[in-house]
C-alpha cells in the first residue's frame, strides 16, 4: 500500500494513503486523499484521527448509497470522488484526476462541490 506525503505547497500538508486503514494517530491534522470507499467500515479509520480534511472514492456509490455513507460521519471536511474519474484504491489518481461527487456539511461549508477536484478543493481548504 503506498503512503506519500506530497511537498509543500499543496495548500497544506496533503497524505495520500491507498488505504485509509493505513491511518495512524500521527496523522492528525493533515488533509489525507485515500482510495478507500466512503462507506461506514473506511469512515470508522478515519473518524479515528483529527483530520483536517479527508477525500475518498465514491466507489460508484452502491446500493443504499453505501460507498458514500460514511461522509456524514466525519466531524470535519469530508468528501468523495468519481469513481469514473480516479482508480478506487489508488490515492494518487483520486489527487490527480479525482472530481468530487459529494461532501459532508463541513465539506459543503469549506465550498467543496460537485465537479470541483480534489486538488482545488484542498486549495479552497486552505484560504
Amino acid at each position: 500500500m503506498a503512503r506519500t506525503v506530497l511537498p509543500d505547497g499543496n495548500g497544506g500538508h496533503v497524505l495520500l494513503l491507498d488505504s485509509i486503514a493505513e491511518i495512524r494517530s500521527e496523522d492528525a491534522g493533515w488533509l489525507v486523499v485515500s482510495g478507500s470507499h466512503g462507506g461506514v467500515s473506511a469512515a470508522q479509520f478515519a473518524i479515528a484521527v483529527p483530520l483536517r480534511g479527508c477525500f475518498l472514492n465514491d466507489a460508484g456509490f452502491g446500493k443504499d448509497d453505501a460507498g458514500v455513507a460514511g461522509l456524514d460521519m466525519l466531524p470535519y471536511p469530508a468528501a468523495a470522488y468519481s469513481h469514473a474519474s480516479a482508480r478506487i484504491g489508488d490515492a494518487a489518481d483520486g489527487w490527480t484526476h479525482g472530481v468530487l461527487t459529494r461532501a459532508n456539511a463541513a465539506g459543503q461549508a469549506a465550498g467543496w462541490q460537485a465537479g470541483l477536484s480534489v486538488s482545488d478543493a484542498v486549495k479552497r481548504l486552505s484560504r
